[in-house]
């Protein structure tokens, strides 16, 4: 390398898996899925939610930054009310397809614990 030459500027790609990690760990709280659950229906006023999705009001609104700051949702005011909104139709179908991939999980569980139990015949409990 020339010592007289121009340094280029260190450009650091974050990886797209990378990324995504970091989406699916946004997405990995029981409050924030509730949410996005909730908004996938309509917009919804903050005061609308809390009954809802059952915490404090300083909890969901940590959540409902975090939401934003992710771009997932966006928010307006109105009057004194908040009312958030989903960015993209995208997110409930992510959801909707994370209840599918579940749903399917579970009937092949309850599957393999039925055929578990049909293999084992009635249990037998030792005498004391």
């Amino acid at each position: 390398m020339n010592a007289d030459a121009p340094r280029q500027p260190s450009v650091v790609t974050v990886p797209l898996y990378q990324h995504k990690a970091e989406f699916f760990k946004t997405l990995g709280h029981p409050v924030r899925i509730r949410v996005l659950e909730l908004l996938s229906e309509h917009e919804q006023a903050v005061a609308d939610l809390l009954p809802e999705v059952g915490v404090e009001a300083a909890h969901l609104s940590q959540q409902l930054a975090i939401l934003r700051r992710t771009g997932l949702v966006t928010s307006r005011r109105e009057g004194a009310g908040v009312y958030y909104r989903l960015t993209t139709p995208e997110v409930a179908d992510l959801l909707a397809v994370a209840r599918s991939i579940l749903g399917a999980l579970l009937t092949d569980r309850a599957g393999l614990l039925d055929e578990l139990r049909t293999e084992a015949g009635p249990v037998r409990h030792p005498k004391a």
